[in-house]
Parts: structure tokens; sequence; C-alpha cells
């Protein structure tokens, strides 16, 4: 690999802070936990599709940011003193999405991964400023494309399937359309694969697979990074939704061992969210995506595990313990279990739907959505905060947004988001409608609705629709072991049937004893971010106390 261009192109410039250069003062701070050394040009220091474990900060030289996708390398950035090399992935185990060379020869300061917890200890400001770095690496590498490459047909269900994993997971990747990009037969070639074999996974330039499942894609890129996961625990929490995430910091850091297992993706459908704005403590707002990714380094530096894809299939009582299958056919035995599992989008009841969705119909608005909106205008269906939210995201990347809703939007829509809807004169409301017919072949042309009051049709021009219609619990896999409601919501504490205020267990407990409930998959639970949050840690009180009372 060569960097002789890259000597010729500027530094990079720092850019929504993800990528500031240390002070002094930061440098030696983190020296006393690392060592410096010399580099020589052309020295490979993070290797794309390989784990790194050291923490690089550039002392003298500069260094080139390169993703050599097939052979033919792309320079994404060139950095030079005092800044640190790495994304988010860094501290979550990933594998790299980029290699990092030495374009001039210099000297770096190499930190073992393991002691940067203790280096930055002591300095929230520089533990703080490396975090925010990282996170807007990370989505500046899902926005540029860069990471591995999805091949496919985008009629294909399991090219949907891998997309949705990806994006659900905030991977970066390209996805490269055998109907429509022109690039996909030229790259086939050159590896050696038909068309018939795809979907295909192509990973650091050379390495195929072959339609694999998620959870091949996700050894993969290392997003299960547990060298030996744990088959028993104290606390197996079912679902990474911020519940999940929040009672696997509190029960961690505390010292119980926990398993954190989730079908999809940590942050739930909280992560799909492209701003955040009432959470206490983020006055800016903060994304779903950017949430999560912090509550799971939290979640890790307190020894806490995390299992994706891990599908919940069932829950037996047996000796004393609880046992959670897994699809996988592996199960983890535990003293105590939090059910987190959180909601599902409900899907939008039109005929034909099922044809577009997957690349024209949405139950997520994320960068990777708002990429594959082109310039045509796109429709929201939904009336809360997530299709607000999600209205306004859009907005920024697409010339029109039409927001169609049942009712008027102040009947759950908060007050703030209604007012920033108003003001944006991309967004249109259509109050009072409903979505009556999809009409286009391969693709979406346009959306038919209704107007309820006076009857009248309205057509949609657009080439996506995104739906946020409510949800459903996700609690299948429960019936029959624990006390459900009428809509599947898991019943707790005073809410169980048959009990009374001296009988009733406490608050966050299921009908099993040792088995609790926190978030939106609770019956009666506030669908707020805050609430799941508090009651996920609330939920290790309880199972705490369930511990204590108990002989092991």
């Amino acid at each position: 690999m060569t960097t002789t261009y890259a000597q010729r192109l500027p530094e990079t410039p720092d850019l929504l802070g993800a990528f500031p250069r240390l002070s002094d003062e930061q440098i030696v701070t983190l020296g006393e936990h690392g060592m410096h050394r010399s580099v020589a040009i052309d020295e490979v220091l993070i290797q794309e599709g390989e784990p790194c474990d050291e923490f690089f900060v550039i002392l003298r030289g500069r260094v080139a940011v390169i993703e050599d996708f097939g052979g033919e390398p792309r320079i994404v950035r060139v950095h030079g003193r005092r800044r640190f090399l790495g994304e988010i992935g860094l501290l979550k185990g990933e594998a790299a999405f980029v290699t990092s060379v030495t374009c001039e020869a210099g000297e770096v300061l190499s930190i073992p991964l393991e002691n940067l917890p203790a280096a930055t200890a002591h300095d929230p400001v520089l533990s703080d400023l490396i975090l925010r770095a990282y996170l807007v690496r990370r989505s500046l590498l899902v926005g540029a494309g860069a990471g591995f490459r999805i091949i496919g047909s985008s009629y294909s269900p399991d090219s949907r399937r891998l997309r949705e994993f990806a994006a659900r997971n905030r991977l970066p990747f390209r996805w490269i359309d055998l109907e429509k990009d022109q690039q996909a037969e030229t790259l086939l070639n050159r590896l050696g694969i038909e068309p018939s074999d795809t979907p295909v996974v192509i990973w650091a330039g050379h390495q195929v697979l072959r339609n694999p499942s998620n959870a091949e894609l996700a050894k993969l890129v290392g997003l299960d990074t547990v060298d030996s996961p744990r088959t028993t625990c104290d606390l197996a929490i079912v679902g990474a939704g911020p519940a999940g995430l929040a009672a696997a910091v509190y029960a961690a850091s505390d010292g119980l061992r926990t398993v954190v297992v989730d079908a999809i993706a940590a942050g739930g459908q909280a992560s799909t969210s492209p701003r955040i704005e009432n959470y206490l403590g983020f006055p800016a707002g903060v994304s779903g995506s950017e949430l999560a990714d912090r509550a799971v380094v939290q979640a890790r530096k307190f020894g806490a595990q995390l299992r994706v894809p891990a599908q919940a299939t069932g829950l037996t009582h047996i000796d004393g313990r609880y046992v959670v299958r897994l699809e996988n056919g592996s199960a983890l035995t535990s003293r105590a279990v939090l059910i987190a599992t959180g909601v599902r989008y409900r899907r939008l009841d039109v005929a034909g739907i099922e044809r577009f969705e997957g690349t024209c119909v949405h139950y997520a608005a994320t960068q990777h959505e708002a990429r594959v909106c082109g310039p045509e205008p796109v429709a929201v269906v939904g009336g809360g905060n997530s299709a607000g939210q999600a209205a306004l995201f859009l907005a920024d990347h697409v010339p029109r947004v039409y927001l169609v809703s049942r009712d008027e939007l102040s009947q759950d829509m908060s007050r703030y988001v209604i007012a920033q809807i108003e003001a944006n004169p991309r967004i249109q409301v259509l109050p009072h409608c409903e979505v009556r017919e999809l009409a286009g072949n391969t693709a979406l042309r346009s959306v038919l609705v209704q107007d309820t009051l006076d009857e009248q049709y309205i057509q949609l021009d657009v080439g996506n629709l995104f739906v946020f219609i409510g949800a459903e619990p996700h609690t299948s896999w429960l019936a029959g072991t624990i006390e459900l409601d009428d809509r599947g919501y898991v019943l707790a504490g005073r809410d169980l049937p048959d009990t009374s205020a001296s009988r009733a267990p406490p608050g966050l407990e299921t009908s099993c004893r040792g088995v609790f409930v926190a978030g939106d998959v609770r019956a009666g639970s506030v669908k707020r971010v805050a609430a799941a949050v508090g009651e996920g840690a609330m939920a290790v009180r309880l199972v705490f106390d369930h511990l204590i009372g108990r002989s092991d």
C-alpha cells in the first residue's frame, strides 16, 4: 500500500469535533499509561478488517486513513500531530472499518486499550473528548458509505435482512444494487462471484460471505466480541433497549455477573430516533444511536456482556434457576431475569405494502434510510413523537416531507416537536388522512391518501414511505410462561390478577418470582426513554433484594 499521494494532501479539518488535537497536558496524562515509539513510513497501525487493541496518538509525522476496497485504496482522512486514531468501534471491540497507515516517518504514543479507562479516569474532559470524537467519526463513516459492501437485489428478502441488520447496528457499509448500480457486475466479475450467489458481503476488499446469516455478519465485524460468552450469570437481560442497557450498567457496576441478549441491535426502537430532545442532561438533544453507543461502552466498561444477535425463544424455571433459550440452540442460565424486549412498530395495513418493505417502505429514520432517499419527496405516516422527529430529520435531506396523521398532531405529539414542524417550510402536515394505496412497479412511485373528513383523495408523488403508527410488544416467546394482558404486554406488581396490596410482588416483578420487567414492554408503562432508563435502574435494586432473600 502506498501513501505517496497522501503526503501531498492537507490534513483533514476538524469536522463537528471529530478530529480534535490534544493538549500537552492531555498527552502527558495519556503517556503515563503507554509508551512512545518510532514509526516508519507505510507502517500500518490499524488494519481494516482486524480488531485493534491499542489507542494511538500522533506525536510526529502524519497518518492516512484509507479504505482499501477491492485493491483500490481511497484516502478518507489525513491526520497530523496531536490527533488520535480510531472510532467508536475501537471501544466496543469491533473490527476496524478503515486502515490507518503512516504517510511520513514519525513517532506515536501507543496505549494498550485496557489501560485507556485508567488513563482518562481522572480527566472527564479528556474522556468525553475522545468518546464524542469517536461517535461523530462513526456517523461520518456511515454517511460516507465506508466499510464493507453488500451486493444484491433490492427485491431479495435476504438483501433487505442484511441491510436492516447493518443499519440497526450502525455499521458502516455501502449497498450496491444489482439492478441499478453499474459497478455491481464489475465487482462481481473481479471477485469471481455469480449473480446467483448474491446477496454477498465483501469485507476488507477480498473476504466474501455468500448470503451470511445475521450472526455470521456480526461475528465478521466483531459485534459479539465475547471470547468465552457466559452461559451462567446472576442477571440475564433480554432486550438491549434503554431499559435493558440501563439495567446492565447498574447491575454490572454493582458486581452482578450480567449478560444482555438482543435479537437485532443495541438501543431498541430508541436507537432509530434521529434526535431525542426531552431526555434529561442533553439540552441540545441526542440521537438515539449516540445514546445507545454511549450506553454500550459504559456497560462494557463495568464488565457486562452483550450478545447480538441472540433471539430469545423461551423461558423455563429449573432447579431454582431460570433458563433463557436462544434461537441458535444455546441457553443462558441465570439467578434472575429482566424482560426488556420493548416493542416493535406496527406495519401499515395496506394491500401490497410488503413488496416495498426494506427498499421504499421504512420503519426507522436514520442516516442509512436518509442516504437511500435521494432527492425525491418522502411521506411519513404517524402522529406521535417518533413520526414528528423522523419528519424533522428527513427534512434536512429531502426537498419535501409529507406528514400524514389520522388526527391533529396535538393529540399525541409533544408541543416542542409540533412547534419545530410548523416552523419548517419543507414539511407539509396532512391531518385526518389515512394511506389507502401504494403505486409503483419495481419502486414506489406515489402514495394515495384519503382525508377522512371530506373523503377526498390526495396523491403524493414520493419515492419512500416512513411508517410510525404505534407499536406492539415483543412477548410471543413468553406465551404460557408469565402473565400477559390482553394486548400481550407483561403484567407486574399490583397489575397482576388475584393480588392484593398485601400480597402483591414488587412493582416490576412478574408472575414468576425472580423474573422482572422494565420499559415499554411492561403493561401500563410510560412510553418514554427516560421512563425506560429509570425502570431499568429500579429493576436492578429489586433483583438485589431477590438474590439476597434466597440461599444459593
